[in-house]
């Protein structure tokens, strides 16, 4: 049986369908007559989904922004910097072709290989081996577009991929603590759920990993909050909507209308939080790009939905594992205390000032404006100093 919801939000119109009592994907169109695909699904209270959009259909050559256009946007120096750093990708379920799909994104752009014989790439489960979980077509491609990402911004970094036996929060999180046993200087996590009074014991299990640079998408719902992003001890990755203009940057950006923000419920204010509107920790810290109409290039061989080949994305998921790569490219995630650094160097970030993820009357939490904001944080990299 299928339930058809329709959702009127500000300007977009969002057409979610549910197939039966569970639900596994959902598809809605916004802006333009373009049709998104939310590649994981919702998720049930104690389990997450991964923030990947996919746009529909896919293209038959690399389309979306590339390794080059992110460099430019965010001016960073990603030929030169990330020798030594690594940064761990964290999703659940096994993608079999994460290695091989990799290689032709990377062939693709010019980027040095990174694989497992010349000790760049390595892929593990969530207790440091090989016995990888079952195969998840939908979170295949999230793997695929992190490890595409990871790529794009810091190709001299080594790349750690833990895979989930699922997508529980407990196993995500026992997924976290093995990237960080294993030697990750950055964790990047796509992937968030519904807050729930269990948020402090997961917090102090999980993602308390002081001296590394731990993101987490934001969400790709709109305004209102989701966990593990409410952590305070993670990078809260909003999402803005990338376009080039003629400016001196070349580049524009304004808030993703999908972009999670708010006031957490549970999740107690980290100190160097100084915003007066909520009392409890506020989301997000900073962001790039999300929209889906302006995504970016990612190859999966992995067919799901149809879909294979060079696909387009957007979704937070996007935005988290390019600010984990930008921490690797400024080495700098030993020293910092949680997401605590771009907070005491704002004037290195990108400010973005407009735009809006949904009603909250009018305020900070869900409307952009000079400063911090919650959608898309305190703004977006300008090169590596704000990391």
């Amino acid at each position: 049986m299928k339930k058809l919801v329709t959702v009127f939000c500000l300007t977009t119109l969002l057409t979610f369908v549910f197939v039966g009592t569970s639900t596994h994907t959902f598809a809605y169109s916004q802006h333009g007559g373009k049709q998104f695909i939310h590649v994981c699904g919702a998720a049930p209270v104690g389990y997450a989904h991964c923030h990947a959009l996919r746009v529909s259909p896919n293209a038959s050559s690399p389309a979306g922004y590339n390794p080059a256009d992110l460099q430019s946007a965010y001016n960073l120096p990603s030929s030169t910097a990330g020798s030594g750093q690594t940064v761990a990708i964290v999703d659940a379920y096994d993608d079999p072709n994460a290695e091989s799909d990799l290689g032709v994104y990377r062939s693709q752009f010019g980027l040095q290989a990174c694989t497992t014989a010349n000790g760049c790439f390595k892929k593990v489960d969530q207790n440091g081996g090989t016995n990888y979980p079952r195969t998840n077509r939908g979170w295949a491609q999230e793997i695929s577009l992190d490890l595409d990402m990871a790529s794009a911004i810091c190709p001299n970094c080594h790349i750690l991929l833990v895979e989930a036996s699922s997508n529980s929060l407990t196993n995500l999180g026992t997924a976290v603590n093995r990237a960080a046993a294993s030697g990750a200087n950055e964790i990047s996590n796509s992937y968030g759920g519904g807050e729930s009074s269990s948020d402090s014991s997961y917090d102090s299990t999980y993602y308390n990993h002081p001296g590394i640079a731990i993101t987490v998408s934001s969400g790709d719902s709109g305004y209102g909050v989701q966990y593990p992003a409410a952590s305070q001890y993670v990078t809260a990755v909003g999402g803005t909507t990338l376009n080039r203009a003629s400016n001196t940057r070349g580049w524009s950006e304004t808030t993703w209308s999908g972009a999670g923000s708010g006031c957490s419920a549970y999740d107690p204010k980290p100190s160097w939080q100084k915003d007066s509107g909520c009392s409890k920790r506020t989301v997000a810290d900073v962001s790039a790009v999300a929209d889906p109409n302006t995504g970016v290039s990612v190859y999966d061989s992995f067919t799901y939905q149809g879909q294979s080949g060079w696909l387009v994305f957007g979704g937070t998921s996007v935005a988290s594992p390019i600010i984990a790569s930008v921490y690797a490219l400024a080495g700098n995630a030993s020293t910092a205390t949680y997401g605590s650094y771009p907070y005491s160097h704002s004037s290195s970030l990108n400010d973005v000032t407009s735009g809006s993820n949904g009603s909250c009357g009018g305020s900070y939490l869900c409307t952009a404006g000079t400063g911090y904001d919650g959608p898309t944080g305190l703004g977006t990299p300008n090169g590596t100093g704000g990391f």
